[in-house]
């Protein structure tokens, strides 16, 4: 009975509290005969809605997936204060602009790290669902068409929600309906956006112009602390290179990699006193902290941002066994190297090596390559799946069998098949330039196109879909 009372004390104050900032139906704020725009009340909507519903499932999932949401919560805090600004000011300079976009940049950059950072994280496919989709809150920087540009996002997240889906769809209701609520904050936002928002952040006709100190009186909705200004936006993304690199260069690079078995001739072993795990002074050499990949950064603004920005230091490579997984990372020009020592319990995570070839002898539960360019792998056995993540240029060798190989966000990528891999499930999505070699009777390579276009058609009850004759 006391617990009742109290609460009804508190649902009185809280009663009161709105009815003392609130001038009217649907005119929440500052109290203010101004009001709120329309369009910041529907934006509180959103974060009334789908927003919260997030958070409360992922407080219910802990652990990272909390403190992630979290991060993302003050993202999105970020994204009304603007919205706020933008209804009561008029557009800015370009350069005020892009000190305005600042706390949100940086709140993208902080959400991507948490990832990168917690890599053996059990719940990671949840990271990186956020992780992947959450530059859609630049959208206010997009220009004519942040509508799509959130669409975008969302699709990249869908890779690994569809994971999550898979191993939880008959285990853990709560992890779906977590699916669920993330997915419906950007679903929705895409409705704010074509509803209020249909060619850019839209600014007031009146007021001042809109300053780097500008200071909206209702910047946050009541209860909630405004954002802390951040450092710079991260700069645009570097324009990747031509995909028509020269194909004598590319040749050369994986001409070892044709030989078949006798690709082992010239490989030199790595002994124990090489291996960060089984000799620790290698460790304590130190080096600066690697950065994960970022296959989807913060958005280029609509407006000329800073250009002087430090570039950061230059990782470290390894070659070593963590736990149950064998890191190999930020390998540049190494032709030679060579994972002998494996258990069918390891996997072998392949990131951002350049230009090398690396074996795996034995049988092992998985191999992954992340963000790796002109690499050449070659395995013997693998239980599990190999998976090629935002690669490019790379070859893939099967000396004995795998039953999944996975390409995703990938061009360029040769798959060699052994005689007893030759019922492997390949599954590809947004690559292209995908080849499977089938071995001959004579030891040469046949080589077979994935298809990369199809036609779809609605045949009166389904969706029928089949591969274009242009694509082979």
């Amino acid at each position: 009975v006391v617990d009742m009372e109290r609460l009804v004390e508190r649902l009185e104050r809280a009663v009161e509290r709105l009815e003392t900032v609130c001038q009217g139906p649907g005119m929440c704020g500052d109290g203010s005969s101004k009001g709120v725009a329309q369009y910041v009340q529907a934006f509180d909507a959103l974060l009334a809605g789908p927003v919260a519903e997030y958070i409360k499932i992922s407080k219910e999932v802990g652990g990272d997936v909390q403190k992630h949401a979290e991060m993302v919560h003050v993202g999105l805090m970020s994204e009304r204060a603007l919205l706020v600004m933008a209804s009561q000011h008029q557009q800015p300079t370009e350069n005020v602009f892009s000190s305005l976009l600042k706390p949100i940049s940086e709140q993208i950059q902080v959400v991507q790290n948490f990832r990168e950072k917690n890599r053996g994280s059990k719940l990671f496919n949840h990271l990186s669902a956020v992780s992947e989709s959450i530059p859609a809150l630049g959208w206010v920087a997009m220009a004519p068409k942040p509508g799509p540009y959130v669409k975008e996002m969302t699709d990249a997240a869908m890779f690994y929600t569809n994971r999550i889906l898979k191993e939880y769809k008959d285990v853990d209701k709560k992890q779906v309906d977590w699916v669920k609520a993330y997915l419906s904050i950007w679903t929705e936002l895409q409705a704010y956006i074509k509803e209020y928002h249909t060619t850019g952040l839209t600014w007031s006709k009146t007021g001042p112009v809109a300053t780097e100190g500008a200071k909206s009186p209702s910047a946050s909705p009541a209860g909630a602390a405004p954002p802390p200004p951040g450092p710079p936006p991260p700069p645009a993304p570097a324009p990747m290179s031509s995909s028509t690199d020269d194909s004598a260069s590319r040749s050369a690079l994986f001409a070892q990699i044709n030989r078949g078995e006798g690709i082992t001739s010239g490989l030199r072993h790595v002994s124990d006193d090489m291996k960060t795990h089984k000799n620790p002074a290698l460790k304590n050499q130190g080096g600066p902290v690697r950065s994960g990949p970022k296959p989807f950064t913060a958005p280029k603004p609509a407006c000329n941002a800073n250009p002087s920005q430090k570039t950061s230091p230059k990782a470290p490579a390894l070659l070593e066994l963590e736990g149950k997984k064998w890191r190999v990372e930020n390998q540049e020009n190494a032709t030679n190297l060579v994972i002998s020592d494996t258990e069918l319990k390891q996997v072998a995570y392949v990131f951002k090596c350049t230009n090398s070839t690396l074996q795996i002898k034995g049988k092992i539960n998985s191999i992954t390559l992340d963000n790796c360019k002109k690499l050449g792998l070659v395995f013997d056995d693998v239980v599990g799946i190999v998976e090629i993540i935002n690669s490019r240029d790379v070859k893939v060798q099967v000396m004995g069998k795998v039953p999944t190989i996975s390409i995703n966000k990938t061009d360029g990528c040769h798959v060699y098949l052994s005689k007893n891999s030759l019922d492997c499930e390949i599954v590809s999505a947004k690559s292209s330039e995908m080849n499977v070699l089938i071995p001959t009777e004579g030891g040469d390579f046949t080589e077979f196109p994935v298809p990369e276009q199809f036609k779809t058609v609605w045949n009166g009850q389904k969706l029928v879909t089949t591969v274009t004759e242009i694509a082979g």
